[in-house]
């Protein structure tokens, strides 16, 4: 029974990390629609402060042991791509 409780919270964890990453994600798919351009100064904070929070999250959780490293490292590789993707079609319109 235990072990199931530490799988459950190993994969609630990566659920939350997942969430915010795709929080994070739909906040500059919106940003970049309504607001502003890539190369806007307020972009570029907003980005770097939510990538900060989120790396900071994962290294939190890292620490928990409630994931593992190179699974934070992949969640941030993989929003990362997808932010260049989004970054990319809108210097494309």
């Amino acid at each position: 029974m235990a072990a199931e409780m530490v799988t459950g919270h190993h994969e609630r964890a990566l659920e939350l990390l997942k969430a915010d990453a795709q929080k994070i994600l739909k906040l500059i798919e919106v940003q970049m629609g309504n607001l502003t351009m890539p190369q806007c100064p307020l972009y570029e904070e907003v980005l770097d402060t939510q990538m900060f929070g989120l790396s900071r999250e994962i290294d939190f959780a890292v620490r928990l042991q409630l994931i593992d490293a190179e699974a934070g490292k992949e969640l941030l590789g993989t929003l990362e791509k997808q932010l260049s993707a989004l970054h990319e079609a809108s210097m494309r319109k």
